[in-house]
C-alpha cells in the first residue's frame, strides 16, 4: 500500500464559530455546494455514528466512492471521522473562534487508497493525486464561501 496522503488544511471565515458550524453542518446542502460531489447519502445526519456514503469526482480520471463515519461530533468545535472504501483512514475538523465574527476551521486527514487501481496511480503518479486532493479542499473551500453564505 502507498503511504498514506497527509493534509492538514486551516481557513479563516468571516462569521462566528456559531454561524460557522452551522453551516459546516449543514449536510443536506452539500450536493448543492460541491458539484464534484456526485453521490452523498448522509444516514444519521451531522451526529455521532452517522454514516456517509460519498461518490467524489475529482479532475482527474478516477471517481473516488467512500464512506465517511463520524465517530464522534462536538458541536461548534469538532467532528472525528474515519474513512473507508477507495480510500481509508481518518480525518478531524476543528473549529475556533478569533474574534465574535471571525473564526477558523481547520481540516487535518491521513487517507491511503485501497481500491487497486487507486493504488497503482498514486504509486505512479502521487504528485498528481495529491494535486487532484489539494484541488478537491480548495474547490471546497471556495465553493463553501460563495454558496453557503
Amino acid at each position: 500500500m502507498p503511504r498514506p496522503f497527509r493534509s492538514d488544511r486551516g481557513w479563516t471565515f468571516d462569521m462566528g464559530v456559531d454561524e460557522l458550524w452551522d453551516r459546516l453542518s449543514s449536510y443536506q446542502c452539500y450536493p448543492e455546494w460541491w458539484p464534484w460531489l456526485r453521490h452523498f447519502d448522509a444516514d444519521g445526519g451531522f451526529a455521532d455514528g452517522a454514516s456517509w456514503a460519498c461518490e467524489v469526482a475529482p479532475p482527474l480520471p478516477y471517481v473516488v466512492r467512500f464512506t465517511v463515519e463520524l465517530e464522534r461530533v462536538e458541536p461548534a468545535r469538532a467532528a472525528y471521522a474515519t474513512v473507508h472504501g477507495d480510500v481509508v483512514g481518518e480525518a478531524e475538523l476543528t473549529v475556533e473562534p478569533l474574534t465574535p465574527t471571525r473564526s477558523t476551521a481547520r481540516l487535518r486527514s491521513q487517507l491511503a487508497p485501497s481500491n487497486p487501481v487507486l493504488r497503482g496511480f498514486g504509486t505512479v503518479a502521487r504528485p498528481l493525486v495529491e494535486w487532484g486532493h489539494d484541488w478537491v479542499l480548495d474547490q471546497g473551500r471556495r465553493q463553501f464561501v460563495e454558496r453557503a453564505r
